[in-house]
């Protein structure tokens, strides 16, 4: 097709491959038959002209119900380059291709080794990736596509993707967008005098005007109109196009006619695939071979291209064209010729079995399954659902057509794809405990309930207490941990809870099980804190077993306020859950590592961790997760003392958590804009925000996390002026029976500054503070401040001095200036602190050198943090100057001697 009007588009995608690497790439979008496919190619080609490696991927409709189909077709070309991957990598993405066995690899995992298969090939030549009609792509390549666009930084890789108007992953993966309008009027009329110079007058002007600038028309419909009344009046243009193909294949003779239907209804352009069904369908004497002569005519009617055994057609709406006008039974015929000619691939056997059967047949169904058993094994979880539902469309025992509805279900769940996953259960009209429990799980996995009324938690109780008199232990701990985790989110009352405890209470499950562990500790993290505590401990020497189990138990351990063990655990968990590519799980691991490590005062672990949190969780489709490591962030930059900051962030957290009232995101903000409050001295404002937390009528308030945050509300009340409420508060907390570290710890501080004495402030450091360095330094603070104002300045400095400087090493500036203030005030002078060297670093650089300093290799960070090594060593080159060192020896020495 020429290019007529599209010389500004032309120019601008001509500007991108000219220097690739500065920007990841363009989408291109607009309607069928508007130039997407022409400008592509024009563009391909100056790519190649240019230096550029050309890969290309075509989505077909077909095609969409295959796990990968489109990656496969992209890498194929450079498929000697996997065998250098990193094991893990190499590995995963030859069972997502199905040239291996495999381990089901997560779509993560084949994405880092598509990003870094890709950028060795780039890092020998630069490359442009093609991808068209991405809205046919299959669901796993089009993921990998976003996954690697959203991370292609310093390489020099440019995709450019053609999409028609609806949804499509890579339209958040920060794609430059472009969007494709028909044709002006000079530029139509143009293009129209170039393919159809002899028109007459009444004929141009009539298509002129019903093509409306739409390419394909103007292209297409000179051909089939000889007259002016050869235009039906009544017909949309694509109709109106479809009709057009139509009537070309209606001329052709009918073994060509056969063959393009069968080319039509294939998955692939495989010339070969298309002769050999085609040969089941024709009966002739001799019987007939059929080869690409075949197709002859349909080349010269300009329907389909061949080339290097591919069948190819020349547009989607001719492909689409051609199965409508046929009738059902010979699109029936054809499919099942397609199975014939297919017996030694299954997969795409089975799915033209299925399109050739009309009503129930078991055989047809158990093949659908093991089809989608296979694509769940290659990572392929879009491909799987689509097998299992039409496996229960076809299934002939209502019983086994919801157990595949329910299984296809419970993959969109783990997908994140939450209105296929409700359809599904709808659609299964489950019967019986078991599938009625499943359904109830499945409807209430997504954003751990946070939407949902809290009254639903009682429910679940009900269910797993119904599911285990059937024993079923198993599904009845996995509808207990969603309801428990719902009790984290919302706050169902202590009636539900205590119903969750007795369910648990009566299953014959042992009490170490780390499975009850964590939905003791989340159900009840005051009544059981003894129990869970007494567990946590046992269990934590055999962290780094399994990632998922230390994920539980680090969130167990943050519910009880251990928060040395929380981060202990879940700092286990996430180079686990990293590996394995499940990258839903692990913002969840990394929040908590994050929100304990704060706590702790470890600003130099928990910033990475925050800032990952967060963008994992935005990139999986949390939004909860999402704003409670935003909100962490927040707290972050009010310890800093980046008051600025830490307002927008806890405004970002906010409006993340407020419209479905997720408790912990809630709270976390408060306790940053008390802390805030508290660094520029607005005492009463801080004391106001920290006391939501406290109040059950308020949405800031959750059950755990308001106790661990005691010593700053405690500061706010005494220098409010605010003491008998301060004392009503300690009170509800001293009666509740649990050793939890944090909540004592806390309670310690908070009674030597409502009633300040030498033996309180001497309890409040003689506890056990291993491990909880700023709340040691904030004890010394206090005591120092109480001291000075004794006028007992000689020993004040001693505690004021000790405070300065843990915080200094912290990284704790807001309260770090607050001993220097005092510390003046008790007649000495401290040094100015410059910036860290850490705070020069961006999260993400942070976490890099944090990874470069313990020895890893560019290949092994970019394998934790799922970059290309390439990435990675121009990652580092920044942060070198910004440390100033100049080797990675140096690097480790300058972290180290700054406690990172």
């Amino acid at each position: 097709m020429a290019l007529h009007g599209r010389e500004a588009e032309l120019k601008e995608l001509g500007a991108l491959v000219d220097g690739p690497g500065d920007r990841s790439g363009v989408v291109i979008r607009g309607e069928a038959g508007i130039g997407k496919s022409a400008l592509v190619a024009e563009t391909a080609d100056a790519a190649s002209v240019a230096g550029l490696r050309v890969l290309r991927t075509t989505g077909a409709e077909a095609e969409r119900n295959l796990a990968y189909a489109g990656l496969h077709q992209l890498l194929y070309p450079v498929r000697a380059g996997v065998a250098a991957l990193p094991a893990p990598q190499r590995d995963a993405l030859r069972t997502a291709l199905g040239l291996a066995d495999g381990v089901s690899p997560s779509a993560y995992l084949v994405g880092l080794a598509t990003l870094t298969l890709l950028a060795e090939e780039a890092a020998a030549k630069p490359l442009l990736l093609v991808a068209e009609d991405v809205h046919w792509l299959d669901n796993a390549s089009a993921d990998v596509l976003a996954f690697v666009a959203r991370r292609i930084e310093t390489e020099p890789i440019v995709l450019v993707a053609t999409l028609r108007d609806g949804a499509s992953p890579l339209l958040d993966a920060g794609l430059t967008p472009m969007t494709l309008d028909r044709l002006a009027p000079d530029a139509a009329a143009g293009l129209l005098d170039s393919v159809a110079p002899r028109l007459a007058p009444a004929v141009r002007t009539r298509l002129l005007a019903e093509a409306a600038g739409h390419p394909l028309a103007l292209t297409e419909l000179p051909s089939s109109v000889g007259e002016l009344d050869g235009l039906d009046p009544v017909l949309p243009l694509t109709e109106r196009l479809e009709r057009t193909f139509a009537d070309r294949v209606a001329t052709l003779p009918a073994v060509t006619r056969t063959a393009l239907l069968v080319a039509a209804l294939n998955e692939t352009t495989s010339l070969a695939e298309t002769c050999a069904a085609t040969r089941v369908l024709v009966e002739s004497e001799p019987p007939l071979v059929p080869g690409p002569e075949i197709l002859a005519a349909a080349v010269e009617v300009r329907l389909v291209d061949l080339s290097a055994g591919a069948v190819t057609f020349r547009h989607p709406l001719m492909r689409s064209a051609i199965p409508a006008a046929a009738g059902p039974l010979d699109r029936r015929q054809a499919h099942l010729a397609l199975a014939a000619a297919l017996h030694d691939q299954p997969d795409r056997r089975a799915w033209h079995r299925a399109a050739a059967t009309a009503g129930p047949d078991e055989t047809v169904a158990a093949e659908l399954e093991r089809t989608a058993e296979r694509a769940r094994h290659r990572g392929g979880a879009a491909a799987a659902i689509a097998a299992l539902e039409q496996a229960g469309r076809l299934s002939e025992a209502p019983g086994t057509r919801a157990d595949r509805l329910l299984k296809a279900a419970e993959l969109a769940v783990e997908s994140g794809r939450r209105e296929t996953a409700e359809r599904l259960v709808h659609a299964a009209n489950p019967a019986g405990h078991r599938q009625r429990a499943t359904a109830s799980r499945l409807l209430s996995e997504f954003e751990d309930g946070v939407r949902e009324d809290p009254a639903r938690v009682a429910e679940l109780a009900a269910t797993a207490a119904a599911v285990a008199a059937d024993g079923e232990h198993g599904a009845a701990l996995r509808i207990l941990w969603s309801a428990a985790m719902r009790c984290f989110w919302v706050e169902p009352g202590d009636t539900a809870r205590g119903a969750l405890l007795d369910v648990v209470d009566r299953l014959p499950v042992p009490r170490e099980d780390p499975r009850v562990v964590a939905v003791t500790a989340y159900v009840a993290p005051f009544d059981r804190g003894r129990e869970v505590l007494e567990n946590l401990r046992e269990l934590v020497g055999a962290t780094g077993a399994d990632p998922e189990v230390d994920r539980y138990l680090g969130s167990a351990a943050l519910q009880v306020g251990a928060f040395d063990l929380a981060a202990r655990f879940s700092a286990a968990a996430a180079p686990g859950l990293r590996a394995q590519g499940r990258l839903g799980l692990l913002p969840r691991a990394l929040a908590v590592q994050a929100w304990s490590r704060v706590r702790l005062g470890d600003l130099a672990g928990a910033v990475p961790a925050a800032a990952e949190a967060a963008a994992f969780a935005r990139e999986t489709g949390q939004p909860f997760m999402f704003g409670l490591a935003t909100a962490v962030q927040a707290e972050i930059a009010a310890l800093r003392g980046d008051h600025r900051q830490a307002k927008a962030l806890a405004d970002e957290a906010e409006r993340a958590g407020l419209a479905a009232g997720a408790r912990p995101v809630l709270a976390t903000v408060q306790l940053t804009r008390g802390l805030t409050g508290l660094s520029e001295g607005r005492f009463d404002d801080a004391f106001a925000d920290l006391r939501r937390l406290h109040d059950p009528a308020d949405p800031a308030y959750q059950l755990a996390l308001r106790a661990y945050c005691v010593a700053e509300l405690a500061e706010a009340a005494v220098r409010a002026g605010r003491t008998d409420e301060l004392r009503a508060i300690l009170a509800g907390l001293e009666s509740r029976e649990t050793p939890s570290p944090a909540l004592h710890i806390g309670l310690r501080y908070a009674r030597a500054v409502l009633d300040p004495c030498d033996e309180r402030f001497a309890a409040a450091l003689g506890a056990d503070l291993t491990g909880w360095p700023a709340e040691r330094g904030r004890v010394h603070l206090a005591y120092g401040e109480w001291l000075r104002r004794q006028r007992r300045v000689v020993e004040s400095r001693t505690h004021l001095r000790t405070a300065r400087e843990t915080f200094d090493a912290l990284g704790l500036t807001a309260w770090a200036e607050r001993a220097r203030r005092e510390l003046r005030g008790a007649g000495e002078s401290s040094p100015n602190r410059g910036p860290d060297a850490r705070e020069k670093l961006t999260p993400h650089e942070l976490s890099i050198a944090q990874l470069a300093a313990e020895g890893l290799t560019n290949r092994e960070i970019g394998q934790r943090l799922y970059l290309s090594h390439r990435t990675v060593g121009t990652h580092l080159h920044r942060i070198f100057p910004k440390l100033g060192v100049s080797s990675r020896a140096d690097l480790a020495g300058t972290l180290e001697a700054l406690g990172g």
